[in-house]
């Protein structure tokens, strides 16, 4: 019988993919705009819910909050722009690179250590990133570099939650995105608005919507099941995004392509197991 976490984190994955699929469907909104409405969707309803749960809507490590918002904010704004420039698999597969930087970033950050045969998994991925740009014409040099440092940036944002572990409420720290990233966006927009018309206003409404869909299951997949078995699921993302960008978007690619797209996930989820047996050794010493 499948686990309520597993079920979790199979929704958020597939609500996630979905959310990628909108976006790609505004692509004359600017990606800071598009986050714009996200996060005033983002704001009313994790503040609601604070509200309602009384819980202080500023925390207490405002510090650390206030720079995973900011690098949630930069990632984000970075993510978006792929997902509308180049195909819809081929962002998906560079933002996989987020735990790798979060394991490295880690070794300064919250002081983990990284093992030798880790290096050679993120090799493995950062190689794979290689063969993508190498062999597939649609994604310029910019696109490959803000497509990995939307998973630089993100791993960023990883490590200050693991600082804050258990001292801030998980919703404090969703609030603390939108709170942080509105004004930034509200400035950018209003000097560079783009109006939406018709459905564009449906779907940009939607994108903010299944985005707080998509992070309530996976919290409460973190909540209710150990993080080694459902982290993998994770990466059935990418399998959404060559179905989606197959069928919606009519995204093929060369047989090197995906091979490379392959080595990243393949050393992203090496490094994941290997993490996930480390943690498990350490339990039963």
């Amino acid at each position: 019988m499948i686990s309520k976490g597993v079920i979790y984190m199979l929704l958020a994955t597939f609500v996630f993919a979905v959310m990628n699929v909108l976006i790609k469907y505004v692509p004359n909104i600017p990606a800071v705009e598009i986050i714009l409405f996200r996060s005033i969707v983002s704001f009313v309803m994790s503040g609601v819910a604070l509200k309602y749960q009384r819980v202080p809507l500023l925390g207490t490590n405002r510090k650390i909050l206030l720079i995973r918002g900011l690098a949630g904010a930069i990632a984000l704004i970075m993510f978006f722009t792929t997902l509308q420039e180049i195909p819809l698999a081929s962002a998906v597969t560079l933002m996989f690179l987020s735990p790798i930087f979060t394991a490295i970033l880690g070794i300064w950050i919250v002081k983990e250590k990284v093992s030798p045969l880790q290096w050679l998994f993120f090799a493995v991925s950062f190689g794979g990133i290689v063969m993508i740009k190498g062999f597939d014409t649609r994604i310029s040099i910019e696109m490959a570099l803000l497509g990995v440092g939307a998973a630089f940036f993100s791993g960023v944002a990883y490590n200050m939650i693991r600082k804050l572990k258990t001292s801030e409420h998980p919703l404090v720290i969703i609030f603390y995105f939108p709170l942080v990233t509105l004004p930034v966006v509200a400035i950018y927009s209003g000097f560079n608005w783009v109006m939406p018309a018709g459905v564009e206003w449906v779907i940009l409404l939607g994108i903010g919507v299944l985005t707080q869909v998509a992070q309530y299951f996976m919290t409460k997949s973190y909540q209710s099941e150990e993080l080694a078995k459902v982290a993998n699921i994770n990466f059935i993302g990418i399998i959404y995004a060559l179905g989606f960008g197959y069928v919606l978007f009519d995204e093929t690619f060369n047989l090197l392509t995906y091979l490379g797209m392959t080595a990243v996930l393949v050393g992203v989820v090496l490094n994941v197991i290997f993490k996930s047996r480390k943690k498990n050794e350490a339990v039963s010493n």
